[in-house]
């Protein structure tokens, strides 16, 4: 599936977590920074991928690496908005792993921000790309609900 092609508004996500919104996240005009954003959606890629595996993960050996990321910043976040962060692998490739995110405010049931990424196997030992693993791909395939 095209990633840029996806309707957020039919996708059922499986996982989500709550964002602290804190006063340094916010800029001079009262707008959380879309570079803050950023960092909310690692939080929840980090979550999500605990979930999965159900336990914390050590990112010293890190399996999947961030190769392409795109933002949609479809309306401003402000400092009280109950934000969530929405996270879902929707497509399991050779060597990558397609995710989608929303940062979705409870209060008025709206996307604020779309982020779609693309991660890629890797080994850091070797500096290589791998491939998606059984492992990984069985728990993404459990978790998610979908089979190839």
């Amino acid at each position: 599936m095209d990633h840029t092609l996806l309707d957020i508004n039919q996708i059922e996500f499986n996982h989500q977590q709550a964002i602290q919104i804190r006063f340094n996240d916010v800029d001079v005009i009262g707008h959380v920074n879309n570079a803050v954003q950023l960092s909310y959606f690692d939080l929840g890629k980090v979550k999500y991928f605990e979930a999965l595996k159900n336990q914390v993960i050590d990112w010293n050996g890190a399996e999947l690496v961030i190769v392409n990321l795109n933002v949609d910043f479809v309306q401003p976040i402000f400092m009280n908005d109950a934000i969530v962060v929405k996270t879902k692998i929707y497509e399991i490739g050779n060597k990558s792993v397609k995710l989608v995110q929303v940062l979705y405010d409870e209060n008025t049931e709206s996307v604020k921000s779309v982020c779609r990424t693309i991660m890629c196997g890797f080994d850091p030992k070797t500096n290589t790309s791998l491939q998606i693993s059984k492992e990984w791909r069985d728990l993404i395939y459990n978790y998610e609900k979908f089979h190839p």
